[in-house]
């Protein structure tokens, strides 16, 4: 009798055990992974998120070089740390350094699978940062700040201690160059960014926000007047409004900018290691409205700024700059209260080597127009008992001989003492007229515009 064997044939498995081995796969990996980014979470981001982020930077920015220290992530708080992040230009021309980071609330998990950030994916998040340091060594400066934090959530970015400096001395970098410079440094205690459209900035369509507070900023102004000014066409000239929001790329638009209890010094200095010639704000209270980079015709940035000038009077100005317009021009107006005049003789002293005697301001009111860098306009200033004396450059005294001589004749015969209305009720009205020099800076004509219809008034 013959034996018969079945047929040999694999068995085939159901649909249903199919997925259940799947299942039961995918729960191994679950149960595997989760005590993995529970318990040790920083080895799998620093091995699979790290080298990704500096990988996607570097397509997008081959121009700049990002480092990134060990990286820490809380699966509770869905939240990224970084020890520190270094960020610097291939050329040189710049280097930023942040020793702490963490942004939280991003969607991250496609990552894993090859995916792409995009800006929604930050929707959610909260970025903080301490001790930022951002240095541009061709212009000499870099800027710090402490805690920033950034909320997308609320739309909204708090700055502390912000600072901007000289990576030098004051004498090293007017020592850089032959001709004139002006030097700027600007603290900022205090900032506050509402209404700030993040996902906007991330898409690169648009910088916009509703309202910018700015809290007790200082910011100080020196112009080294020792050094001559650069007739070369060729070396750029301090930027002017108009022209620092046209080179801005993409669009800019902000609502409002106030600053509170602000100040300013603006200072020309003479010689090398002298005291500079002061001009002083003090508790100022500023309002920019419309600020934008683009507009059509007639649009205008607004400013609205009061302050206590050199200590010894309330000044109100107003100022119109044409948002669109490819020309330095703009308009401005104000006026001045009743004020010692001897409170000049801080910028008077070094400027015009004039030390005022005695004279008080009544009041003063000015308009000035601006037009392809040419100031016209009217000041008027009523003012009585003005009296001067001409001082010894050196020496500051009043006493030479032929210091004396000079101070009887301008006392006698050109100053105008007192400007008060006469029986028809009229007054002196000062003509401004001034032309913006190359290296000019934007404050420094302001002020020598204005300054020109105080010496036309006064006769000087």
């Amino acid at each position: 009798m013959q034996n018969e064997h079945p047929p040999n044939y694999r068995r085939k498995l159901s649909p249903l055990k199919i997925a259940s081995y799947a299942g039961f796969a995918v729960g191994a990996l679950v149960l595997v992974c989760v005590p993995a980014l529970l318990f040790f979470p920083d080895p799998l981001v620093n091995r699979f998120i790290k080298p990704r982020i500096t990988k996607a930077f570097a397509k997008a920015y081959p121009a700049y070089s990002l480092r990134i220290a060990d990286m820490n992530y809380s699966v509770l708080k869905n939240r990224f740390g970084f020890d520190s992040v270094a960020l610097s230009a291939v050329d040189g021309t710049f280097s930023g350094n942040v020793d702490s980071f963490s942004v939280s609330g991003i969607g991250w998990m496609h990552l894993l699978w090859g995916g792409k950030l995009a800006p929604n994916d930050f929707a959610s998040s909260v970025v903080d940062a301490q001790d930022i340091v951002l240095s541009f060594p061709q212009s000499h400066y870099e800027l710090r700040c402490g805690p920033l934090r950034l909320s997308v959530p609320d739309s909204e970015i708090v700055v502390e201690a912000l600072k901007l400096q000289l990576l030098d001395d004051d004498e090293q970098f007017f020592a850089g160059s032959k001709f004139r410079k002006t030097r700027f440094r600007l603290v900022v205690p205090y900032t506050r960014v509402m209404g700030f459209a993040c996902l906007e900035l991330l898409q690169g369509k648009i910088y916009r926000t509703s309202s910018v507070q700015i809290h007790d900023a200082f910011l100080d102004i020196l112009v080294n007047k020792d050094k001559p000014s650069a007739k070369d066409s060729s070396r750029p000239s301090p930027l002017m409004p108009n022209q620092i929001l046209s080179s801005i790329k993409g669009t800019l638009q902000v609502d409002s900018l106030s600053i509170m209890n602000g100040r300013l010094n603006y200072g020309e200095r003479f010689t090398v290691g002298s005291k500079p010639a002061m001009i002083t704000f003090d508790n100022m209270q500023v309002l920019a409205e419309s600020i934008a980079n683009h507009g059509d015709r007639g649009a205008a940035l607004v400013i609205h700024a009061q302050g206590i000038f050199m200590k010894a009077a309330t000044m109100n100005v107003l100022m119109s700059i044409p948002v669109a317009s490819p020309e330095f021009s703009l308009q401005y107006s104000g006026s001045l209260s009743r004020m010692d005049l001897s409170a000049l003789n801080s910028y008077l002293e070094t400027a015009e080597q004039i030390r005022i005697k005695a004279g008080v301001l009544e009041a003063a009111t000015f308009e000035i127009n601006v037009a392809s860098g040419r100031a016209s306009g009217t000041l008027q200033a009523v003012y009585r008992d003005l009296s001067f004396a001409v001082i010894n450059k050196d020496t500051r005294s009043e006493k030479g001989f032929f210091d004396g001589i000079a101070s009887f004749i301008a006392n006698t015969f050109k100053i105008r003492g007192s400007n008060v209305p006469d029986k028809s009720g009229s007054i002196k009205i000062g003509e401004v007229k001034c032309i913006r020099q190359r290296n000019d800076s934007f404050f420094r004509f302001v002020w020598h515009a204005l300054r020109s219809g105080v010496k036309d008034v006064v006769g000087f």
